[in-house]
């Protein structure tokens, strides 16, 4: 009996002991990364948070998403960099609106222990880990070259482009102009920098087009200077004589690729700039920023009449769901 007493106790005690530990076992840290994007509006914009909140889904993130209203707006960017740090952010993926005027602040999260992840448009200051986005002179090349292939004879090219002081906008405009004097047959009439909106870069791109009539090319470098474009050509009822490339996609862009408003579209993949620029802080925060590149490139691809409704056009200008953010 006092050997079958002893046997009970000891069974009690481990047991004791396997709930002890149980009750002790504490979750996974759950590391908080901010993104702070150049906006909250546009298409694009949506489509990175998705890729975003995929990833702080998978690998158990709190992830905090803001952005300015304008994509002209470097100031409230940077009062929203210290506001992320001061709440505890342990990695921030940025996109600059002003590569120089956002450094400073980038640089003071740095030095408060913040890990920094650049994302669409890169920043002035050597604590960026890793850029990941459009390979932004090529795209430019890309966007010439779309010209230069569907127009025949002389081209007589308008550039709309956005803030001058974003670094990716600049390296689209060089890689354009590079490549339309490389080719010899392509004089850039006219360069404007406008407003990240539709309706100004409309009023803007009328201005232009009755500055230079003679032009018959125009590109656009983002999203709502696209759109403005667009609607001036239409307004105008000068469609068939401009052949139109530019960037990104919309409704209203694919619309006026099908109903001719819009010839070409240089389409980004904003998804994945978002997931890889979650990801990639994901690493950073656990040990393993030896395994990230310095530059990530994701994909680019054109769009036109011709390929719109391949499988391959269908899955870049509509591969994912986008969700508004309030």
């Amino acid at each position: 009996m006092a050997s079958r007493q002893s046997i009970w106790i000891v069974v009690g005690l481990l047991l004791f002991g396997l709930c002890g530990c149980t009750t002790q076992t504490t979750a996974p840290e759950q590391h908080s990364v901010a993104l702070v994007a150049k906006s909250t509006k546009t298409e694009f914009w949506l489509s990175v948070f998705a890729g975003a909140e995929a990833a702080a889904t998978e690998y158990n993130l709190k992830l905090t998403i803001m952005g300015p209203e304008t994509e002209e707006d470097y100031e409230t960017q940077n009062e929203m960099v210290a506001q992320c740090v001061e709440q505890g952010a342990q990695a921030l993926v940025f996109s600059a609106i002003d590569y120089d005027n956002n450094g400073a602040a980038i640089d003071a999260a740095a030095k408060a222990g913040t890990k920094i992840v650049a994302i669409d448009s890169n920043v002035n200051s050597e604590a960026v880990s890793t850029y990941i986005g459009t390979d932004n002179y090529a795209a430019g090349q890309m966007a010439a070259q779309a010209a230069l292939e569907r127009v025949e004879g002389q081209l007589k090219v308008g550039i709309i482009n956005y803030d001058m002081s974003s670094a990716n906008g600049q390296e689209r405009e060089r890689g354009a102009i590079d490549t339309f004097t490389a080719s010899g047959r392509a004089k850039v009439y006219g360069v404007i920098n406008t407003l990240a909106e539709a309706s100004q870069s409309k009023l803007d791109t009328i201005n232009l087009l009755q500055q230079y009539p003679d032009i018959n090319v125009l590109l656009a470098f983002n999203e709502p200077t696209s759109m403005g474009a667009a609607q001036a050509v239409e307004e105008m009822d000068c469609v068939e004589q401009i052949f139109l490339v530019g960037f990104d996609s919309n409704v209203e862009t694919v619309d006026g690729l099908q109903e001719g408003s819009v010839d070409a579209l240089i389409v980004q993949n904003p998804y994945a700039m978002g997931y890889l620029g979650v990801e990639s802080a994901y690493k950073l925060l656990t040990g393993q920023g030896g395994t990230l590149q310095e530059t990530v490139d994701t994909s680019t691809q054109i769009v036109d009449r011709n390929n719109l409704f391949s499988m391959d056009s269908q899955k870049a200008l509509f591969s994912f769901e986008q969700r508004r953010i309030p």
